[in-house]
């Protein structure tokens, strides 16, 4: 079953290292990251939308590249690194979603 989380980064600009530490996440796992510019909307009543804003499809390019799931029972916390990517002239909150999917079936050698 997949499962997936959603992250606000503030003030994003250029290229930047993350890490985003997961239970879920180990190093067999299928994991799938999106990013875009993103318009919060902090307050309001309980009972809506668990996100609070909306992705805002702006003039920036912004994206996800070399995703690498971590993680082994009893040695490494489970998780994620990742490059987000933030084409902008000024920093920018960006709203990024990891989902996880079932582990690989099997690792070869080609």
């Amino acid at each position: 079953m997949a499962r997936s989380i959603r992250i606000l980064y503030r003030g994003q600009h250029g290229t930047i290292r993350k890490n985003f530490n997961w239970d879920p996440i180990n190093l067999d796992s299928t994991v799938i990251i999106t990013a875009a510019e993103f318009t919060p909307a902090f307050g309001g009543l309980g009972g809506g939308p668990k996100t609070l804003g909306r992705p805002n499809l702006g003039l920036a390019n912004v994206y996800v590249t070399n995703v690498g799931p971590h993680g082994r029972a009893g040695v490494e916390a489970g998780g994620v690194e990742f490059l987000l990517h933030v084409d902008w002239n000024s920093p920018l909150d960006i709203v990024v979603t990891i989902t996880v999917l079932d582990d690989i079936e099997q690792f070869v050698q080609a």
